[in-house]
């Protein structure tokens, strides 16, 4: 299927503002990307993040970009606070949005009334439209996310997946709407209508001719060396390369006083409660670029000690032979890495290697504790990604969990450039 090339180009336009009430901070918004021509620029695909100060007005915004917009699909989420370039904005009342002329066969909306179809298997022709990478934003209550990530996965070529969980207090909204295949069970007054939806997951999916850059990076280091799990029962790990895994602990936290004594306790819970476990499966890479967590590397709570059976038990069920590192955050790794991630997808637009190829728009999912405060100032973490990219049009939000691949991670920040 032929992709129409836009007479303009591909380009992104974006607007950020805060403002408490919803209608005037979409104003502001909406007379930012006038001003830069956005009824001229031929629109078809718009990312709207929300801080959850915004989200009683969800409605209100879906409405006011539909009016101004009404052949745009939308896809978004509620975040603890919403990017954009150089910019973020914690704990208060915000909107970003932005806008790409992509051409409409080049991608599709997908919410719970429009799943994405099954991807054809490896064996036969592509035919038709296909997916092969998607953005999804979900609610992190919804039972058995993982699995469904996973299949959501299977349903693309690549297996790729980017995106995060709305972080909203009371309004775990995501967004996702395509005026060009409405529902005809739902009604004009129905939010699922406006594109506003609860529970599950939803997203826009890209077919092959979509240039897609996309880097993870994390913000913890590991304090002591990669093991294996050579003991486990589900979410309790007993052994780490033979060795107690509580001992293990200790021994990389620098804990000697002896278990159980009023000394353990002292000296050992207060560093407990700073550490964390990096995990991931058997084949894949716990550690790569020296000292620093892969990009499937999952960052996961430590939930409980069992000093009986020498046991530590994490926030995610494990299985022998899975790797294993425990590690605690750190904003100079973190600065480092996300130095790093903007490097490689640098790297990626060199023009003398890609002459053709221009990095044009990008979206940006960061954990909630990350953020400028994390990396030493207000704007810190956005500053670094500006620096690095440049002055491109970039959105985004602080999730409750970030999403690479078909894995749900923490403290880590997930960066997907659009290339032209």
């Amino acid at each position: 299927m032929p992709s129409a090339a836009h007479p303009l180009g591909l380009r992104c336009l974006h607007a950020h503002a805060t403002h408490p009430q919803a209608d005037l901070a979409l104003e502001l918004v909406w007379a930012q990307l006038a001003s830069q021509g956005a009824r001229e620029l031929g629109a078809t695909l718009g990312w709207c993040y929300l801080s959850d100060a915004l989200a009683p007005g969800a409605e209100a915004i879906m409405r006011g970009l539909r009016q101004h917009l009404p052949d745009v699909a939308w896809v978004g989420a509620v975040g603890a606070g919403v990017a954009a370039t150089g910019v973020e904005y914690l704990g208060d009342p915000a909107l970003a949005v932005m806008l790409c002329n992509l051409p409409r066969d080049d991608f599709r909306i997908f919410h719970g009334r429009h799943p994405l179809p099954p991807a054809r298997p490896l064996s036969l022709p592509r035919q038709g439209w296909h997916a092969h990478a998607a953005q999804v934003h979900a609610d992190g209550q919804t039972p058995d996310l993982s699995d469904l990530l996973r299949e959501l996965a299977e349903r693309t070529d690549s297996g790729y997946l980017f995106g995060g969980l709305s972080a909203g207090q009371a309004h775990s909204l995501h967004l996702a709407v395509d005026p060009h295949t409405p529902d005809a069970h739902l009604t004009p007054h129905d939010p699922g209508a406006l594109g506003l939806w609860h529970g599950g997951l939803s997203g826009v999916a890209f077919h092959p001719r979509v240039r897609l850059v996309s880097r993870v990076t994390q913000g913890c280091v590991p304090i002591g060396p990669r093991r294996e799990i050579t003991a486990a029962d589900r979410h309790l790990v007993y052994e780490l390369d033979g060795q107690p895994a509580l001992a293990c602990l200790m021994q990389d936290l620098g804990v000697s006083a002896p278990l159980r004594s009023s000394e353990w306790q002292h000296e050992a819970l207060p560093k407990v409660r700073l550490t964390l476990a990096g995990v991931t499966e058997a084949d894949e890479n716990l550690l790569s670029h020296g000292s620093h967590f892969g990009a499937n590397s999952r960052v996961r709570h430590l939930i409980g000690l069992d000093p009986a059976h020498q046991g530590v038990a994490l926030s995610e069920a494990v299985v022998p032979g899975m790797q294993l590192a425990f590690c605690q955050r750190d904003a100079h790794a973190a600065r480092q890495d996300l130095v790093r991630a903007c490097a490689e997808i640098r790297e990626e637009f060199d023009p003398s290697e890609r002459p053709d190829s221009l990095p044009v728009g990008a979206i940006y999912v960061s954990c909630t504790g990350r953020g400028g405060p994390h990396f030493g100032g207000t704007h810190a973490e956005l500053s670094v990604i500006a620096h690095a990219l440049g002055d491109i049009p970039l959105v985004g939000f602080f999730a409750s969990g970030e999403i690479a691949r078909h894995h749900l991670h923490g403290y880590t920040g997930v960066l997907t450039v659009l290339g032209g």
